[in-house]
């Protein structure tokens, strides 16, 4: 298993590569824009970045730039772009390797696997629980603390958690949700998530009128906060 951060706009590709890679076992972080890729790669500490290059706020090789910086974790574009001098451009920039759209999740794995074996990483690295705030949510154990107290939470609750907490402080939409959690990319309904969010936040000793760590954001989805830093 390793830490995959998918950088991509396109949220059908994102949902898309999100699904696969965690099923393939990978714990997968996703950011729509560079900048928060940028900041995920700075906090989050990913074993490999999928990188899009068609961003809406920065251009792709110039975050290439970015990141390699201030990390040595190996990037792989991801890109509609086949031509070889944007491949020549990106790799000498810094990219460890170029996956060319559409693609299938079993060839990005196995890129994956190549760039972890060359970095000298393995895919079986211990995965450090989560923490937010006094919220501990360990993947190994599939056990979750609240102030030290386990939370007794059925399989979906803690996959959902998990979910949010993976992207601890980003708005994560319904659609990723019901893609990542209940495998339903298309055609699921929000009341599923709506349902089970209501059961997590009983159980997290709050609702959705006096939210502490779940907030939703009306139209978009929902986060998952520190209540301490989180401004009024």
């Amino acid at each position: 298993m390793a830490r995959i951060l998918v950088v991509e706009d396109d949220e059908a590709i994102r949902i898309a590569c999100r699904r696969g890679l965690t099923e393939a076992g990978h714990a997968v972080a996703t950011a729509a824009r560079g900048l928060t890729g940028l900041e995920l790669v700075l906090s989050g500490d990913p074993q490999v970045v999928l990188l899009d290059l068609g961003l809406p706020d920065v251009d792709g090789i110039a975050l290439i730039s970015m990141i390699r910086a201030a990390s040595e974790v190996p990037i792989i574009v991801i890109t509609a772009q086949d031509d070889d001098p944007t491949m020549v451009e990106a790799l000498d920039n810094g990219a460890d390797d170029y996956v060319v759209k559409p693609f299938g999740t079993e060839q990005v794995a196995a890129r994956i696997r190549a760039v972890l074996r060359r970095s000298g990483a393995t895919q079986s690295s211990v995965i450090e629980p989560l923490r937010v705030g006094k919220l501990v949510i360990d993947e190994r154990s599939r056990m979750a603390t609240l102030n030290g107290q386990r939370l007794e939470l059925a399989r979906k609750e803690f996959d959902l958690l998990l979910a949010l907490a993976s992207r601890h402080g980003q708005v994560v939409t319904k659609a990723e949700l019901l893609a990542e959690v209940w495998q339903e990319a298309y055609g699921g309904s929000d009341r599923t998530v709506d349902v089970h969010l209501s059961w997590l936040r009983r159980k997290l000793g709050e609702s959705a009128a006096q939210p502490r760590y779940l907030h939703s954001v009306r139209g978009v989805g929902v986060r998952l906060v520190d209540p301490e830093h989180e401004p009024d």
